[in-house]
């Protein structure tokens, strides 16, 4: 574990003529974090006597050692996303209705393929966000299920096209809509759903919201060109690569984050921070998604291993990989960018790993994940805000 990123106890001022109990502030804010801090605390407490704290230790050491257990008993190792989930349950539950009705259509094929993709499984996060963020921050209202829904239709309506654009054949387990009904039509109802999101969002009645939605959705099209731009091209650099991903990935859970505090009033400095955990959790998920396409098996990513590479993607794990590997290597992953194709994959993926990329990738990702987590720090303590922390561990933990 490292404890580098916690500080030692520093004694508050004196407020009365008794001092007062250490505090201890935990720049890190996982549970290990916590364990560590109590601890510690429990600890100091224990070598402290009545001569100098003028009370007994007894009563606090019981309370913190009732703490750590509490603590242990849950550490994050345990934690799901379903437990996340759980605590959302009505709202999320609310949401499915929402997007049940928000899918009915006249046109039998919209609402099939609709329901086929919007159905088909998947973690829901990006509305999971919105609905935990918005009641992390004391929102009492249900503007928020509407909001969420929105966002999950957005998503939708990018998977749709990226399917077509990357010619996926699998998603979430199951074949890709455009394997199933075609291209033409999956593009289509993509538009459907787009459209759908933007009568939605009249609804809302609230044009801060609104401008939130269609800026990201606006950056979300120009993330796919930029991408576009990019396949093929072994030259990417991480910065090219962070400009995609911030555009096609984060900005969603970005804008998703900030209509949560919007929704719920709070003032600009909060709905900033909030933006922020949404664009730094956004950087971390598309981070591990990227080096799961080497490392996972096909069922845990329920998509084919290697999609990136075969489209001729320079994912960071490439990027790394070549800058660091040596030149034949490095000539071996150029060959494959620029042609596509998994002809090489496995010797590819073992250049991969043995220039340490899914290392310095993931390190990035918890980077990320950690500048999320510090960006909750003026949201008051609650069950939300610790589900809005376990959101971001889990980004960085999973397998699929």
């Amino acid at each position: 574990m490292d404890v580098s990123k916690y500080r030692a106890a520093v004694p508050l001022a004196e407020a009365t003529k008794e001092r007062e109990f250490y505090r201890f502030q935990c720049l890190g804010s996982t549970s290990q974090g916590l364990i560590l801090t109590l601890i510690s605390m429990a600890c100091i407490l224990a070598n402290q006597g009545d001569k100098d704290l003028r009370l007994s230790p007894i009563a606090p050491l019981s309370g913190i050692i009732t703490q750590l257990m509490q603590v242990v008993q849950k550490t994050p190792d345990t934690v799901t996303f379903d437990d996340v989930a759980a605590l959302a349950k009505d709202d999320m539950l609310a949401v499915d209705r929402l997007i049940s009705a928000s899918l009915e259509s006249d046109v039998a094929l919209v609402s099939q393929i609709s329901e086929y993709i919007v159905m088909s499984g998947g973690k829901r996060l990006r509305p999971l966000i919105v609905l935990v963020a918005a009641r992390a921050l004391g929102y009492e209202g249900k503007q928020h299920v509407r909001a969420a829904t929105i966002i999950e239709f957005i998503h939708t309506a990018t998977l749709l096209h990226d399917d077509v654009v990357d010619s996926s054949a699998r998603r979430r387990g199951q074949d890709s809509a455009n394997a199933v009904f075609g291209n033409q039509a999956s593009i289509l109802v993509g538009d459907f759903l787009y459209s759908r999101a933007f009568q939605m969002m009249v609804h809302l009645n609230d044009m801060r919201v609104m401008q939130i939605l269609a800026d990201a959705t606006n950056t979300i099209a120009a993330g796919e060109v930029m991408q576009l731009m990019n396949v093929h091209d072994p030259d990417t650099t991480e910065d090219d690569y962070r400009q995609v991903i911030y555009r096609k990935t984060a900005r969603l859970f970005e804008a998703g984050a900030q209509i949560a505090a919007v929704l719920s009033a709070q003032d600009a400095d909060t709905e900033a921070s909030m933006a922020e955990y949404g664009r730094h959790l956004g950087t971390a998920y598309q981070l591990i998604d990227d080096a799961l396409d080497f490392a996972a098996s096909p069922e845990e990513l329920g998509k084919n291993i290697g999609d990136d590479l075969a489209e001729g993607k320079a994912t960071l794990p490439l990027i790394y990989a070549m800058k660091n590997g040596s030149r034949q290597e490095r000539e071996v992953i150029r060959a494959a960018i620029l042609e596509g194709g998994l002809g090489k994959l496995e010797q590819i993926t073992a250049i991969i790993e043995s220039t340490g990329a899914l290392r310095y990738t993931t390190e990035k990702a918890r980077d990320a994940a950690d500048l999320a987590i510090a960006s909750l720090s003026g949201v008051p303590d609650s069950e939300f805000k610790q589900a809005l922390i376990d959101i971001a561990y889990l980004s960085v933990q999973r397998r699929s």
